[in-house]
């Protein structure tokens, strides 16, 4: 295996222990790992859509998610449109127009395997924005609930939320879905052709977009007390990776 195609593995690597270290910390450490994780994710996603598929793609992805991501988050926090009216805590690092510098980081981390899995779940363009969308928006099911109980951010008025989910309401995840939508849109316009183009060099992130989800229902079921959002989770962004995986199973070579 070429070098440069072993820098993705060696990043989801370093994020898999990352994640397994969360539930044993607390306080500041645990959002000092928060903050790891996140910039060991954006690190795995950006590289590899640079190192798989060139500076164009790469370039789309970090415009449509990462600077986008802030705008969205920027607008939330000043008008509470998209998400709702919510605040920030000082426990994510610097903030720039009240927003934690990685927030958007996040994005762009789970956009590009949230796309590379629609990719290979339709061959239409509209339906693989609309699957790419609902695979990104879904996680936000595990994110917004972990997130709030840690106390890195608070929503003003967090009614009416999911049964079993106090804290986030049900208006954040449709604001999710929108942006996700745009999101997508402009990743699938700006990327280019290969961006639609699945490959062998794809396995790691799609290893990481299997993980997302599995270790996500797992945490939040038993490390983290939060079985409602791993049920929401696990049923809804399941929606999207369980299909996927089915065709893995089905198909061993399958790209």
């Amino acid at each position: 295996m070429p070098k440069i195609a072993v820098l993705p593995w060696v990043l989801l690597g370093a994020l898999v222990l990352a994640q397994i270290c969360y539930p044993l910390t607390t306080g500041g450490s645990r959002a000092a790992l928060t903050v790891l994780t996140v910039l060991i994710g954006y690190l795995t996603s950006v590289s590899h859509a640079l190192l798989s598929r060139g500076l164009r793609t790469a370039s789309a992805l970090v415009v449509a998610a990462t600077l986008g991501g802030f705008a969205v988050e920027a607008a939330g926090v000043a008008t509470s449109f998209p998400f709702g009216g919510y605040d920030y805590s000082g426990r994510l690092g610097p903030k720039l127009l009240g927003v934690p510098l990685i927030i958007p980081l996040a994005w762009t981390w789970m956009a590009w395997p949230a796309w590379l899995a629609a990719v290979r779940l339709a061959r239409r363009t509209p339906a693989r924005i609309a699957l790419a969308a609902a695979g990104l928006a879904a996680w936000d099911l595990f994110l917004d609930p972990q997130m709030v109980a840690e106390g890195y951010w608070t929503w003003r008025a967090p009614m009416p939320a999911l049964p079993g989910v106090p804290g986030v309401p049900i208006g954040n995840y449709l604001g999710w879905l929108g942006f996700a939508l745009l999101l997508m849109a402009v990743l699938a316009g700006a990327a280019g052709p290969r961006a639609a183009v699945p490959g062998p060099q794809d396995r790691p992130i799609l290893a990481l977009w299997f993980w997302t989800y599995a270790s996500c229902v797992l945490a939040h079921a038993v490390f983290l007390g939060l079985p409602w959002s791993a049920l929401w989770g696990g049923v809804i962004m399941g929606a999207v990776v369980l299909p996927l995986a089915a065709r893995r199973g089905r198909s061993p070579g399958w790209r």
